[in-house]
Parts: structure tokens; sequence; C-alpha cells
């Protein structure tokens, strides 16, 4: 497994940060990317409880999975809040622009500094020898109903 490319085939990602008095919260992101290995991006659209816990604690975790695979990976990290007068700005934009448009209104981005990465997946592969990325793939799709 690839981290950007698991990354690209990740419809969400979800950001976990911690207030000041380590209260949590999770909370989904359509819009990131990744920059290298240790670099992330998050745009930061409707979320500024994550927004305010980042001022008050910059440690993270997001995690992302293929939803048909069953598996992707977690990341911790320090997170920054780049707003629109940091010199960054333009740059970590661009990145993000290449998801959506400007229909989506990015308010600041979230810039993580990778420090861990661990793989993330169902149980069902190391509970089932016989668990593969296309047996998790076909039961996703006969269980929702989905056609790919």
């Amino acid at each position: 497994m690839n981290l950007r490319e698991y990354a690209q085939k990740s419809v969400l990602c979800w950001l976990a940060t911690t207030d000041a008095d380590a209260t949590p919260n999770v909370s989904p992101k359509e819009m990131f990317t990744f920059v290298d290995d240790e670099l992330m991006l998050i745009a930061n659209i409707a979320s500024p409880q994550s927004e305010q816990n980042i001022f008050s604690n910059a440690k993270v975790c997001v995690s992302f999975i293929d939803i048909f695979e069953q598996r992707g990976f977690k990341v911790q990290g320090i997170a920054r809040v780049v707003k629109a007068q940091d010199s960054c700005w333009e740059g970590y934009l661009t990145h993000l622009r290449q998801m959506a448009d400007e229909r989506y209104p990015i308010q600041s981005i979230f810039e993580i500094r990778v420090e861990s990465v661990a793989k993330v997946q169902a149980p069902s592969y190391f509970l089932f020898a016989d668990t593969t990325p296309e047996s998790q793939v076909e039961s996703a799709l006969k269980t929702y109903q989905v056609e790919r």
C-alpha cells in the first residue's frame, strides 16, 4: 500500500483534533492531498471547531481508507492553520484546487507535518488468510449493491 495512492483513492478523510481541555473532535474532510510524504494539506471549508482546536493543540490524527478495499492509512502529525495572508497560501491552494473549483469556499488550510504513518485495514485481512483486496472489493460491492 502506498500512502499517497490511497489518499487519492479515498473520498473522505477524518481529522481528529482535541481542544485545550482534551475534548476530542472528529470531522470529515472532502478536500485533502499530500504535497509529499511529509506534508499533508486539508481544506477547511466549514470546520471552525477543527481550526479552533488546532490553535489550542496542534497534535492531530488523520485517517483515510479505500472504502471498497477497506484499507488505508492513519497519519499523526503537527498541524498549523494557514490563512490567505501567509506566504505559502497560493502554492497550497493550487494543490487543493486540483480537487475542486472555487465553488468550495476554503476558509483556511490545515498544514500537517507528518510525524508517523500506520496502515489500517479491516480485521478480515488478518482473521481470514484468503482475504485479498479483490475479495474485499467484491464483498463490498455485493453488500452495498454498488456497481463500479
